[in-house]
Order: C-alpha cells, then sequence, then structure tokens
C-alpha cells in the first residue's frame, strides 16, 4: 500500500504492506443503532472496556435466577458482551444451573469432561502444555455454535493466565467499505479438525470426523438477538471461503483474523479464586494467555447450544 502525501511534501517514496492494521481513530459503537444506554436495576454493572466487558455486582451465582434478573442479566450480555462476576463460591451444579437459564448444554468430545457430560475440564500444569492461546469461535465446526459459554477457574496459577475477548461486531464495523462489500453474501468452511489435531491423537479425530463434517457459516453473520453484523470466521476451525481459488482465500482470511488482534475491540480479564466468565459465543472471539508454564491453571466450561448461523 502506498502512502500519498501532498506535492508540496518532498519525501521519498514510502510504502508499507498491504493487509496490516493501521493507526488511526476505530468506530467504537458498543450498543446497536437505535438502542438508547439504560441503567440496570437489580446489580451493579463496572465497565471494563469501551464497547466489551463489564464486571457485575451483587449477584450470587449459587442462588437460582428469577425471571426479572435472568432478562437484565440477558440485555447486559447483549450490551456488553462478556460478563465477569467476583467471589462466587459456586459447584459445578451451580455453573450449570445458572448456564441453563440460557438454553440446553452441549457435551464436547474432543476435550476431557468433569463432573457430568456437559462440563468440560481444562487442566494445564507442566507437564499438560495449554493450546487454547489461539484467537476462536467455540465449536463453529457445528452447524449450530455455542450461544454462549461460562467458565470458572478451579486452580488459578500465581502468575498470567489471564483471557483477553475481541468484539467482532466493533471489527466488522471498522473493515472498509470495500472489504464489508467484497465479504458479503459469502460463507467460509469451519472444520474440527485443524483446531484439535495438534493436541490430538489421529484415532480421537478419526473416530469423530463422520459426526463431524465440515459445514459453511457466513462470513459475516445477524446476531439474532441484536441484529448487528458480527465477523465470523476464526483462525482455530474456519479453513477457507467457498468460492475463492486457495490463494486468494488465505490471503482475505488473514485479514480478517486479524481484525480481533486489534486492541481497541479486547477486554483483558485477570483470574482470581472465585471468577467467572460468561460470554456471548455469537458476537466475540476469546484468547486464553498461555504464560503461566510451569504453574497450574485447571478450569471448567459450560456451553449453551446455540442457532444456525444467517
Amino acid at each position: 500500500m502506498s502512502i500519498e502525501l501532498p506535492d508540496r511534501v518532498l519525501l521519498r517514496p514510502a510504502h508499507v504492506p498491504d493487509g496490516g492494521i493501521l493507526e488511526g481513530p476505530r468506530v467504537l459503537r458498543r450498543l446497536p443503532e437505535g438502542v438508547e444506554e439504560r441503567p440496570y436495576e437489580l446489580f451493579a454493572l463496572r465497565p471494563l472496556g469501551r464497547v466489551i466487558g463489564a464486571e457485575i455486582g451483587g449477584v450470587d451465582l449459587a442462588e437460582p435466577l428469577t425471571p426479572a434478573l435472568r432478562a437484565e442479566l440477558n440485555r447486559a450480555l447483549l450490551e456488553w458482551k462478556v460478563l465477569f462476576f467476583r467471589d462466587q463460591r459456586i459447584t459445578s451444579a451451580h455453573q450449570r444451573a445458572f448456564a441453563a437459564h440460557w438454553g440446553e448444554l452441549e457435551t464436547n468430545p474432543f476435550i476431557p469432561r468433569g463432573e457430568t457430560e456437559d462440563t468440560t475440564r481444562f487442566t494445564r500444569s507442566a507437564t499438560m502444555p495449554a493450546f487454547e492461546n489461539i484467537w476462536h469461535v467455540d465449536v463453529t465446526f457445528r452447524p449450530a455454535p455455542a450461544l454462549g459459554s461460562v467458565l470458572r477457574l478451579i486452580e488459578v496459577p500465581p502468575v498470567g493466565g489471564d483471557t483477553i475477548w475481541a468484539d467482532m461486531a466493533a471489527a466488522y464495523d471498522n473493515l472498509p467499505e470495500d472489504v464489508r462489500e467484497r465479504i458479503d453474501g459469502l460463507t467460509a468452511v469451519h472444520d474440527f479438525i485443524p483446531g484439535f489435531a495438534r493436541f490430538s491423537d489421529p484415532e480421537t479425530l478419526r473416530r469423530h470426523q463422520d459426526a463431524f463434517p465440515p459445514v459453511e457459516h457466513p462470513v459475516v453473520r445477524t446476531h439474532p438477538e441484536t441484529g448487528r453484523r458480527t465477523l465470523f470466521v476464526n483462525q482455530a476451525f474456519t479453513t477457507h471461503i467457498v468460492g475463492l481459488d486457495r490463494e486468494e482465500s488465505d490471503r482475505l482470511l488473514r485479514y480478517l483474523f486479524s481484525r480481533a488482534h486489534i486492541p481497541e475491540f479486547q477486554v483483558r480479564f485477570g483470574w482470581r479464586p472465585g471468577s467467572v466468565a460468561f460470554w456471548d459465543n455469537r458476537a466475540t472471539q476469546h484468547y486464553a494467555v498461555n504464560d503461566y508454564h510451569p504453574y497450574t491453571r485447571v478450569a471448567e466450561r459450560v456451553a449453551i447450544v446455540g442457532d444456525r448461523p444467517f
């Protein structure tokens, strides 16, 4: 990409590679158009980022949710994309009961289970390395990827181990107009094999490949509750864009993947004992920072069955 300068400026020609992240102002729109800011009545909310991420105070996740509290938490989830709860004394049963307010819980055959079939447990230690340090959306290899996930840490390393989320509606809003026009209506293929091949044995992959064939999702999905356009490709599971040759598909996907890397679209959460995160998998990507080796980090996650992207 050439940088054009006024004629009166006598500088040597300059060039930077195409497809990078350029400096300058960002469009940072947290709410859908036409939605006005409203206070929350049933809990305290403290923003942690400009467009994504808020800490919720005054809610005990060990207690059942009233319909009114569930509705207000859902509004906060749609508006902030990821909610954080501190100082929670909850069990796996409490975690599943909370998540079940948003729908049926799904299973994941590729990750070790916790106490129940619908709980996954991530144990990372000096002898069990982490592989979640890649920007991804959970289970987009399914025809109906997860609506959202609830994660709690059982053992927190003394240093490191944060998780970062990116707002993919903000990522879409900031695409150049010609890129938005180019990807409008395109679909991409998602497959579990690239995301799990580096740490799963070949027999496990072979056993599940018939149950999980590659699926197509729109490159830009419409959020079913907010109506916002959201960039929906991720480096863990998206393999190629339908209708493009491999070179062009790879080049475009590399550019789209890089949008999650922009800090203005992100929130970073430092875990403490008793912390819980609840995120909208339809609107975000996330990245588990792998900087705590050789310390141990143990987490349990439950995921909520979603719908087919459109």
